[in-house]
């Protein structure tokens, strides 16, 4: 019988591959890290309830799913649009607009 969950090591594999790229390629993401590591060592120190430590945690995971969804949309615009386009300007500007919101 095959082990489902070995079937799936290599979608994990790829999942970190792509973390790790948006760490050593996306500048913005040193700055989430620092703003990571900050806020939760403050949100310890002030001890905040449970419920307001989860909602932060929520939110910080957010703001890391967008500057991954961002990443992916740049990658695939230079793909299709190597050269300046006023189009692509606009997917590359909303999709980081996005992670500032």
């Amino acid at each position: 019988m095959k082990n489902p969950f070995r079937d799936r090591l290599p979608a994990f594999k790829h999942a970190f591959e792509g973390f790790i790229h948006v760490l050593q390629t996306q500048k913005n993401s040193w700055i989430h890290s620092a703003a990571t590591i900050l806020v939760i060592i403050a949100a310890i120190i002030a001890k905040l309830p449970a419920l307001h430590l989860a909602i932060l945690l929520i939110m910080i995971g957010l703001v890391w799913v967008a500057e991954i969804f961002n990443t992916s949309i740049e990658a695939l615009v230079d793909l299709i649009s190597p050269d300046h386009h006023p189009l692509a300007k606009i997917a590359k500007d909303t999709g980081a607009a996005a992670v500032l919101i």
